[in-house]
């Protein structure tokens, strides 16, 4: 009896925990995503981000993104990007990412990283 409450209580935990991290993004087919997701796309090839983390986001110069959004916050993310809390390793700010351009591009990169979006390019939602 009481492991069954204890696993009905886990159990009660995990799914609000999961409903509480919802993907920031929405894909269908691998490459078709919601309006959100896809301005992040056009963020991403806007601000030239494979010069250095490549054109698949898996790193040449700076790192893999699919690997750092596996680990890092949605705020640690931006204060990456936005502050330069990276600079010594060669990660400079970017503040002209502020606001929707970084919620946008932080959605794009975690579909990309959870592999539910496909490398190359990606198109709207119909």
């Amino acid at each position: 009896m009481i492991r069954k409450t204890l696993a009905t209580v886990v159990l009660a935990a995990l799914a609000s925990t999961a409903m509480a991290q919802e993907a920031p993004y929405k894909v269908a087919e691998g490459n078709k995503v919601d309006a959100k997701t896809l301005m992040g796309w056009k963020t991403w090839r806007s601000a030239a981000c494979e010069r250095c983390h490549g054109p698949n986001q898996e790193g040449m110069v700076g790192p893999s993104l699919i690997e750092a959004l596996k680990k890092y916050s949605k705020d640690e993310f931006i204060g990456i990007v936005v502050e330069g809390n990276r600079a010594a390793q060669g990660m400079p700010p970017h503040p002209f990412l502020k606001g929707e351009k970084i919620d946008a591009l932080y959605s794009y990169l975690k579909g990309r990283s959870d592999g539910k979006i496909a490398p190359g390019k990606v198109t709207a939602m119909e």
